[in-house]
């Protein structure tokens, strides 16, 4: 059985996809872009502050689904400079305390031309 996450206090999918779906135990959260729910505008400032927006958004959908940083597992991380990774872990360190598995990337291009976004796979 699968059960759709949605929460207000997360930016609504901006596609044909759910925020999360949870599965035998387990909630694959879909990537989070730095904006701010409450306007749906991207967060503006450097890496720091974009990384602290996206952070907020995966806590919102990891409430939602009952759990929390400390069960994630898995992260996927995509960054549109890697020359933005020590700024980025500066933030990410913060949150993921449990240090999950981890893949961090540079792409091309993110959606809405952000600077990073942070996808998560968690235990609920």
């Amino acid at each position: 059985m699968l059960t759709k996450v949605s929460t207000t206090k997360a930016p609504a999918a901006i596609g044909p996809y759910s925020q999360g779906i949870i599965a035998n135990g387990f909630l694959f959260a879909s990537g989070q872009i730095p904006i701010v729910p409450e306007s749906g505008e991207i967060a503006q400032g450097d890496i720091s502050v974009q990384a602290q927006q996206v952070m907020k958004n995966v806590s919102e959908i990891l409430k939602e689904a009952g759990t929390d940083f400390e069960n994630v597992v898995k992260t996927t991380c995509f960054l549109a400079d890697m020359a933005d990774f020590g700024a980025f872990n500066s933030v990410y360190e913060k949150y993921f305390t449990g240090k999950p598995a981890r893949s961090c990337v540079a792409v091309k291009t993110l959606p809405k031309n952000v600077l990073c976004e942070v996808e998560v796979i968690a235990v609920v």
